[in-house]
């Protein structure tokens, strides 16, 4: 039987597709971003219907409290990652069209998976999340609500609780920090071919082809999370990368490598005996490799290890 409240209760739902896209760029975590939308929902639903019937706009009354708790989570998760074993390095996510590996089940009656609901875009590639992470909580904040989701700087304002000068002033450092940092993309179908070379020479051990395809200054990140195995620090240079990527391979003789989208740019899933263990995304400056992140942390990659099975 339809009830008043139903049409509105539809406008809520239907803005957590919004609030999730919003969250994950925020923190570069789809745990945190689950959890802040959660908590946004829980602050709505703790008023009285009198008090959500005065609201104007529940959808951007949402947006306001999201981007709050995510403005806290970023201060709290700065002092976190001080402590945090070895590099952190963004939350990867897959493109859902793709198969991820491993048994897949018929009927997925479990609810969606938040990453589904993230809008694979040049906003959300693993380069630019890198650039996001220099940023304090507010500049990326405030870059991220002006220029990756275009509201103007007087609502800005609002949810930020500071003036539209100050907002103003905030995104346009963020955007100093991203023009220092980033590089112009390498086109996707040529990130795809040299991916795939790469690959196709870390099955064959063949240093001198991984040396070739690697920037003699590129470096490669890596993230256990004190979890797994990973290097704690950065690995500098093409030759000591080929190397470290060789002595992983015969350390793991059953490592299978999938080419797959990583946050909407070609990367490399490896897989251990049917599990994914790495998901790797990369950086190219002409047809040479220049980063290279490799998420190892179990809990980062919950996304690409549930198989649809219910």
């Amino acid at each position: 039987m339809s009830t008043p409240s139903e049409p509105g209760l539809s406008v809520i739902v239907g803005e957590r597709h919004q609030l999730i896209n919003l969250a994950y760029r925020l923190l570069g975590s789809l745990v945190e971003a689950e959890d802040a939308v959660q908590e946004t929902y829980a602050r709505w639903y703790a008023m009285s219907p009198a008090r959500q019937e005065a609201v104007a706009s529940p959808g951007a009354w949402l947006t306001t409290v999201a981007t709050r708790v995510c403005l806290d989570l970023l201060g709290s998760a700065r002092v976190r990652r001080e402590h945090y074993v070895g590099e952190w390095i963004p939350e990867p996510l897959p493109d859902r069209t793709e198969s991820i590996g491993g048994p897949a089940g018929g009927n997925r009656a479990e609810p969606i998976d938040p990453a589904d609901w993230v809008t694979l875009d040049e906003s959300v590639n693993m380069a630019f999340l890198v650039i996001l992470e220099s940023m304090t909580p507010a500049e990326r904040v405030a870059f991220i609500l002006h220029d990756v989701f275009r509201y103007p700087f007087a609502e800005v304002a609002e949810m930020v609780g500071r003036t539209p000068a100050a907002c103003r002033q905030l995104a346009s450092s963020a955007r100093r920090r991203v023009r220092a940092a980033q590089v112009p993309a390498a086109p996707a179908t040529e990130q795809a071919r040299v991916v795939r070379h790469f690959k196709q020479a870390w099955e064959a051990r063949d240093i001198e082809a991984l040396v070739g395809l690697l920037a003699p200054d590129a470096t490669m990140t890596a993230d256990g999370g004190g979890m797994v195995g990973a290097v704690l620090r950065p690995v500098r240079g093409s030759e000591r990368i080929a190397q470290y990527l060789i002595h992983i391979a015969d350390k793991a003789p059953g490592l299978t490598l999938l080419e797959r989208t990583v946050n909407g740019r070609p990367g490399l899933v490896a897989q251990h005996t049917g599990v994914t263990a790495t998901v790797a995304a990369f950086s190219l400056t002409g047809d040479r490799i220049t980063r290279i992140w490799a998420i190892r942390n179990p809990a980062k990659l919950r996304p690409w290890t549930e198989t649809g099975s219910g």
